[in-house]
């Protein structure tokens, strides 16, 4: 079983979503990944999270979880089938929360697909992340 996590800005283009597909097809198909981790933060998370859904349909052998970095505050906001929320997130102050929980994607995935225009922002800082962790 592999797993992998997704890693990307928050203003990407729908543009992208046939390629998120066919590199999510390719992973299942080629490197055998089963388990998937995406966030709920901005354009690209829900271009992955919607393609996820969609291929599911299909390989039904894959599972795809949204991590939250935060707790839902009502129940309108829980919009997501699978969902999980890192251990130790919860004394982590509100600040520093998407990054506690980036980490933890990174920490818990053995290949990182990342969406990376620019050298600055927490995509790029995470892709360094997923980079010292010696991490595909």
């Amino acid at each position: 079983m592999k797993s992998c996590t997704f890693i990307g800005h928050r203003d990407a283009s729908e543009e992208i979503k046939p390629l998120i597909k066919q590199t999510i097809i390719n992973l299942i198909e080629k490197e055998r990944v089963t388990d998937f981790y995406v966030g709920n933060h901005g354009n690209f998370d829900r271009w992955v999270y919607s393609t996820l859904k969609e291929i599911s349909e299909e390989y039904g052998n894959i599972y795809y979880t949204v991590v939250l970095a935060y707790l839902p505050n009502k129940k309108e906001d829980v919009i997501y089938k699978n969902t999980t929320y890192p251990e130790g997130i919860e004394t982590t102050p509100k600040k520093f929360a998407i990054s506690f929980r980036n980490k933890w994607m990174i920490n818990n995935s053995d290949i990182i697909v990342a969406y990376v225009r620019h050298s600055y922002g927490g995509a790029a800082q995470f892709l360094k992340y997923a980079k010292n962790q010696k991490k595909i």
